[in-house]
């Protein structure tokens, strides 16, 4: 089990979003730019994030998109699910045979209840990180690499 590309790629574009929101509605394609990600992807994206309320978008000249909640209200669990992102390790999916299983009689196979609790673990991590959380670690990141390039600003030319 791995979080996909969809949900990488929504949590990615959120704090984007949320890191330069103050300065009015943010396009899509200047995060698509940003964060080298196909435009029609963003917008299938965030129309599934719109639907779930967590962005709202601007029409007209100026126009992007705005969180519709304050970042700390948005958690990444939030994001993941709204762009409908599975977040199920089992085999079975929840509902179906479980490798041969009678899951109908509630029989599962011999690791689902492992696998289950990691998802019930997983969903309550995604849960307590908000995307307010997300946004302070990158801002504190570019601080720190601030704070290196002055100290050493050799480290900013370009050597041939």
């Amino acid at each position: 089990m791995r979080l996909t590309t969809k949900g990488r790629f929504a949590v990615t574009a959120m704090i984007d979003l949320a890191l330069r929101q103050d300065q009015g509605p943010v396009t899509l394609a200047a995060i698509s730019q940003r964060q080298s990600i196909s435009l029609s992807y963003l917008e299938q994206l965030f129309g599934k994030l719109r639907r779930h309320e967590i962005v709202e978008s601007v029409r007209g000249p100026g126009g992007g998109y705005n969180l519709a909640r304050k970042a700390q209200n948005v958690t990444v669990a939030d994001i993941i699910i709204a762009v409908d992102e599975p977040l199920d390790a089992t085999q079975c999916g929840g509902k179906g045979n479980c490798h041969g299983s009678d899951h109908a009689n509630g029989l599962h196979c011999m690791t689902h209840d492992l696998w289950a609790t990691l998802n019930a673990k997983m969903v309550d991590y995604l849960d307590s990180v908000s995307l307010q959380d997300l946004v302070n670690q990158q801002k504190q990141k570019q601080a720190d690499s601030q704070v290196v390039m002055m100290r050493n600003p050799s480290a900013n030319t370009i050597t041939p």
